[in-house]
C-alpha cells in the first residue's frame, strides 16, 4: 500500500513536471524570440532548491513541484517600469499575445506528438470500439432496459450521432446525465424510435445507461482439472447461453456463474457451426485472495494491435485529440449548467492515482494518460480565468479593442479574483479526491 502510494506520487511528479516544463518552455522560447529578457525559468514554486544562471536567466527547481513559471522583465504592471524595450510590457500586444498563448499551445502540441509517436509503433484498442454499436447486454432496471433496448439491437442513431461506433456511443452516454437522448435502433429488420436517459453512477457521477457492447464469449483457455475441462470444452468454443439466457457479451457468463452460488449451470456451446448442451457445476476457488465460483475458462479479448504509418498515426492522433477537446468543452459546459456533477473532475490526488495505475499497466497506457492530461492542461490554461494564461489573453484582447491599457486597479482586482477562484478550485478538487477515495462507489 505504502509502496503503491510512493509510486503514484513519484510518477505524477515526473509527469506533471515534464508537462509544466514543456508549457513554460513555450513561454520562454517565444519571449526569447521577441527579445524579452527572461529573469527566471522555474519548475515548481516556493523555495529554490537547485539553480544555475546562464545569461540573464536563473534556471531553477523549486520546492513545490505542482506548477512552474517564467518570470520576464517588466511583466508586473504594478512594478516600476524602466521603459527598456526588452521588457514584456514594452512589446506590442500581438507579441505579448503570442508569448502567452505559446504555453498552452505547447501542451496541446505535446498531446498530439505523444499520441502520434505511440500510434506509430503501438496502436491498440478493443476491437468492438471500432465496430457498429450493436448491444451485447443490458442491465436489469437500467435506463436502457427501461427504454426498451434489448441485446442484439443495433444503434443506428443516438442524439446527433449517426451510425455510431461503440467508442462514440460510450463517450456520449458518459457525458450525459439525466437528459433524454433520442435513440434509433434496428431490431430484426424493424426500426424503433426510443429515448435513453443516462443516470449518474459511481463516485464520479458520470452518465451510465446499463448497456454493453456485442462481444461474444469465445473461449481462449481451459484450466485443467476444473469443470470446463472435465466437460470437454475446448479453446474456440463459443458459449451462446447460460441457463437459457442468451449471451452476447462474455463478462455476463462470469456474472451468471457467480449468481448460481455453486448450483449446476446449463450452457449452450457452439463449435464448428453446431450447438450442443453442457451442464457444469461451478467450484469455489481462491482468486487473488478472493473466493469465487468458477468453471475454469478464460475468454478471448479481441484487441486491435497494429503499427501505423507516420501519416496515419498523425491523422488518428489529431482526430482523437480533436474529439477529446470537444468532449472536454461539452463536459465543462454541462458542469457549469449543472447537467453533470463536478465530482467527475479530478485533482492532484486523483491524477496521481491515475498516473500510478497507468504506469503499472505499461508504457502505452502511461503515454496515453500523459497525452490526455497535457491536452487538458493546455485547454484549462486557455480558459478566460484571471491569473491563468487565458485571463491574460482576455485582458490583451479587451485592451486591443479599447486601444488603451486597462487601469492598474482593474488589473489588480482581476488577478485577485483569479487567485481566489484557483484557491477555491484546488480546495474543492482535493476534497473531491478524498471523498472519491473514501467512497469509491
Amino acid at each position: 500500500m505504502a509502496g503503491s502510494f510512493i509510486t503514484d506520487v513519484v510518477v505524477v511528479v515526473l509527469v506533471l513536471g515534464f508537462m509544466i516544463f514543456i508549457h513554460e518552455l513555450g513561454h520562454f522560447l517565444a519571449a526569447k524570440f521577441f527579445g524579452v529578457r527572461v529573469l527566471v525559468f522555474s519548475l515548481g514554486f516556493g523555495k529554490r532548491l537547485l539553480h544555475w544562471t546562464r545569461g540573464d536567466t536563473d534556471y531553477r527547481i523549486s520546492a513545490l513541484p505542482f506548477g512552474g513559471y517564467v518570470k520576464m522583465a517588466g511583466d508586473d504592471p504594478a512594478a516600476e517600469r524602466k521603459g527598456d524595450p526588452s521588457e514584456f510590457l514594452s512589446k506590442p500586444r500581438w507579441q505579448r499575445f503570442v508569448i502567452v498563448v505559446m504555453g498552452p499551445s505547447m501542451n496541446i502540441a505535446l498531446a498530439a506528438v505523444l499520441l502520434a509517436g505511440l500510434y506509430r509503433f503501438h496502436y491498440q484498442k478493443p476491437a468492438y470500439e471500432e465496430q457498429p454499436a450493436r448491444v451485447g447486454d443490458v442491465e436489469l432496471n437500467s435506463p436502457a432496459s427501461q427504454s426498451g433496448v434489448e441485446p442484439g439491437d443495433l444503434v443506428v442513431r443516438l442524439a446527433n450521432l449517426q451510425d455510431p461506433h461503440w467508442e462514440d456511443l460510450q463517450m456520449k452516454i458518459l457525458t450525459t446525465v439525466n437528459a433524454a437522448l433520442p435513440v434509433v435502433i434496428e431490431r430484426d429488420g424493424r426500426i424503433l424510435n426510443l429515448q435513453l436517459t443516462p443516470r449518474p453512477r459511481g463516485a464520479d457521477q458520470v452518465g451510465d445507461a446499463g448497456i454493453y457492447p456485442y462481444d461474444p464469449g469465445i473461449v481462449e483457455k481451459i484450466e485443467p482439472g476444473l469443470p470446463a475441462s472435465q466437460a470437454g470444452l475446448q479453446p474456440g468454443d463459443e458459449i451462446v447461453s447460460v441457463d437459457g439466457r442468451k449471451v452476447l457479451y462474455w463478462p455476463r457468463v462470469a456474472y451468471l456463474i457467480q449468481s448460481s452460488k455453486g448450483k449446476p449451470v446449463s450452457l449452450a456451446i457452439r463449435r464448428a457451426g453446431r450447438e450442443f448442451p453442457a451442464t457444469l457445476t461451478p467450484v469455489l476457488t481462491d482468486v487473488m485472495g478472493e473466493k469465487r465460483w468458477r468453471i475454469g475458462i478464460s475468454f478471448h479479448n479481441d484487441m486491435l494491435v497494429r503499427k501505423l504509418s507516420w501519416a496515419g498515426a498523425a491523422r488518428i492522433s489529431l482526430q482523437d485529440n480533436w474529439r477529446d477537446s470537444l468532449e472536454t468543452f461539452d463536459v465543462l459546459g454541462k458542469i457549469v449548467t449543472r447537467r453533470l456533477s463536478a465530482r467527475s473532475l479530478a485533482g492532484p490526488i486523483g491524477i496521481s492515482q491515475l498516473a500510478g495505475e497507468a504506469y503499472r499497466a505499461g508504457w502505452p497506457e502511461l503515454l496515453m494518460l500523459v497525452s490526455f492530461i497535457s491536452l487538458q492542461l493546455g485547454i484549462f490554461n486557455l480558459l478566460p480565468i484571471p491569473i491563468m494564461d487565458g485571463g491574460v489573453i482576455l485582458m490583451l484582447l479587451v485592451e486591443g479593442l479599447l486601444r488603451h491599457d486597462l487601469s492598474l486597479k482593474v488589473k489588480e482586482r482581476f488577478l485577485q479574483v483569479g487567485f481566489l477562484f484557483l484557491l477555491l478550485l484546488v480546495v474543492f478538487l482535493m476534497c473531491n479526491d478524498i471523498m472519491r477515495t473514501l467512497r469509491p462507489y
